[in-house]
């Protein structure tokens, strides 16, 4: 009965004092950004895409400003909910494979719209519009309004989540599938 694009892996019966939500100790993401002169329509609704040459290492090098416990305000939606905008951002890694860039984000937590805001505000930084250190600043600032705008949501994947060994739930492999 489920939708084409949702299917159950496996399932487990849990504690019910379990929260998939407020139980995970970690989430990763990834976003994949089709960088060529044209649009390809077999990927359209699946990839973020820029027309204009990046430079992977140049985003990777601005993103290395982003590892770390921080104050993430400057890519914070206003409609944010979250308490703080305090998170740790554990990895995160732009790498070219011919024509994606892929980005991987690993955190304890993600405020609303946050990856999407990085992920523009990396895509200034490949581009050549800001150099790698303005990515430093843009964190320091903690002000949303000096960021690069919100980035399309296509090509923004869901991983999953990682809990406690307790629960006893191990991740999907996934890197298999993703292009």
């Amino acid at each position: 009965m489920l939708p084409p694009s949702i299917a159950v892996q496996r399932a487990r019966v849990m504690d019910p004092a379990f929260h998939a939500r407020f139980d995970a100790i970690e989430r990763e993401y990834r976003y994949l950004v089709f960088n060529a002169p044209v649009r390809h329509p077999l990927l359209a609704g699946r990839v973020g895409w820029v027309f204009r040459p990046l430079d992977a290492d140049r985003m990777q090098d601005a993103a290395q400003w982003l590892a770390g416990r921080h104050d993430f305000s400057s890519f914070r939606a206003s409609q944010c909910q979250a308490r703080s905008p305090v998170r740790e951002l554990r990895a995160i890694e732009c790498r070219r494979r011919d024509r994606l860039i892929e980005i991987r984000f690993r955190a304890d937590a993600f405020l609303h719209h946050m990856i999407r805001n990085i992920v523009g505000s990396l895509v200034y930084v490949g581009d050549g519009r800001r150099p790698a250190e303005w990515i430093g600043e843009v964190l320091a600032a903690r002000d949303r309004r000096v960021a690069a705008p919100t980035f399309d949501p296509d090509g923004l994947y869901f991983i999953g989540p990682t809990y406690p060994a307790a629960c006893g739930l191990e991740p999907l492999p996934v890197d298999d599938l993703l292009p």
